[in-house]
């Protein structure tokens, strides 16, 4: 598999740990489901590569952009792809491409999510082995990325800058609290600092977190998100928080370790957009 082709399981709510949940590491009933991947292409030109937040908030995004489409639920055009990809294992592969690759990709079905600087195309899910050819040769393995000098990969820090994560008492410490740079309104999707994992593999996994945060939501906190533009935040955790934030029992991805890390990793801990 590639390096971010993998199913992913997940410790968090009750409704992705059911018998039946996509993200349960140990064999399913959906196993047996014909399985689809959700395509993610995000452009990297030469001379001009986004940040490694931007793209990860980006993708994040995006993943939601997709799901809340009106072509992906109901009697819409995607709908029939979406709903057998839910059926089986929960699958996001990210590729790159720039230039005409970029250009041919974007011809295909689907949807230019923006941020600063990043741009990232999602496409409806795929048959695991039918990939369209515009995008099965696009590479996979090696996507990284950095930050600007200074940005601190957007870390929650804790130490003699004093930034501090506050809950909605505004009390530091609390697990899910937003982080200092954080304004409300955001969705806060934290990255686990012990693990390293590639850009593109990060990619797909807070695009899981965002999904979960999604399934997480009533419907009033659907609309109210997206009609704010699914704001988001991807930070990583501060050492000493992350054991608090995977056991709050808030949306957690867990992968399956099939590659760069081990079987069983929380990777990714989502929270809810914060309130005004």
């Amino acid at each position: 598999m590639n390096s971010t082709d993998s199913p992913y399981g997940t410790g968090g709510p009750d409704t992705t740990r059911g018998p039946g949940s996509p993200f349960r590491q140990e064999p399913t009933p959906r196993d047996e489901a014909p399985q689809f991947v959700l395509p993610l292409v995000v452009r990297i030109e030469k001379n001009a590569p986004p940040s490694r937040t931007d793209a990860l908030e980006t993708a994040a995004r995006a993943v939601v952009v997709m799901l809340s489409d009106e072509r992906s639920s109901g009697d819409g055009e995607w709908a029939g792809r979406v709903r057998d990809w839910q059926d089986g294992r929960i699958r996001k592969v990210v590729r790159r491409a720039r230039g005409a690759e970029w250009r041919k990709a974007s011809e295909l079905p689907g949807i230019t999510v923006t941020g600063s600087g990043a741009e990232v195309r999602v496409f409806p899910p795929v048959p695991l082995d039918g990939w369209p050819r515009e995008l099965s040769k696009l590479q996979v393995s090696g996507t990284e990325l950095v930050d600007p000098e200074g940005a601190e990969d957007g870390a929650d820090t804790e130490g003699e800058e004093g930034t501090e994560v506050s809950g909605e008492t505004g009390e530091p410490g609390q697990p899910g609290g937003p982080a200092g740079d954080v304004g409300p309104g955001r969705a806060l999707i934290w990255l686990n600092p012990e693990l390293r994992m590639s850009t593109g593999k990060e990619m797909a996994q807070v695009g899981h977190g965002a999904q979960l945060l999604w399934w997480d939501m009533d419907e009033e906190e659907r609309a109210s998100w997206r009609e704010a533009g699914f704001p988001l935040a991807v930070r990583t955790a501060a050492a000493g928080r992350w054991a608090e934030l995977a056991a709050s029992g808030l949306p957690t991805v867990r992968d399956a370790g099939f590659t760069e890390i081990a079987p069983g990793s929380v990777t990714v801990v989502a929270d809810h957009p914060v309130r005004d």
